[in-house]
């Protein structure tokens, strides 16, 4: 069962975790940590003036779950809409918590990670970089249509 859970395809998402850094000048930024392991995410966003990801990098201290996870949104995420992301984190969470199906779209290469659904303590780090995402987008979104109404 935990061979599922570390699979070869999760072990090589973690080897090649796209976006890594930080932004030097982002509209939104979102530190996650879970307190049960201490994974931690930053993630830094920029969007277009079409509301979808134009630049994003996230800087990833977290278990190999969350490094996964980490790798699939960042080779993804360049013109996701912020309500695209909240999907796919919402996706996610669904096929962990309650055995709903795997993400789809953009995202559906979260379906690797759908043993970790046996591993409720995992579920935390299975979501950070996508509960980070989510909230760097809003800051960005929320910034960005501020200046367009001043």
């Amino acid at each position: 069962m935990i061979d599922d859970l570390y699979s070869a395809k999760v072990l090589s998402l973690t080897a090649n975790i796209p976006r890594i850094g930080r932004l030097a000048a982002p509209q939104g930024s979102s530190e996650k940590v879970a307190k049960l392991c201490g994974s931690r995410i930053v993630v830094d966003v920029v969007l277009g003036a079409d509301g979808r990801v134009a630049d994003f990098a996230q800087d990833v201290k977290a278990c190999a779950l969350g490094q996964a996870a980490a790798s699939v949104l960042g080779a993804n995420v360049i013109g996701a809409g912020v309500d695209e992301i909240a999907t796919a984190r919402d996706q996610l969470s669904a096929m962990l918590k309650s055995g709903g199906p795997a993400p789809t779209g953009r995202f559906e290469d979260l379906a690797v990670l759908a043993p970790v659904k046996d591993y409720p303590a995992r579920y935390a780090s299975t979501l950070l970089a996508f509960e980070a995402a989510v909230e760097a987008a809003r800051i960005a979104a929320t910034r960005t249509s501020g200046a367009d109404a001043a």
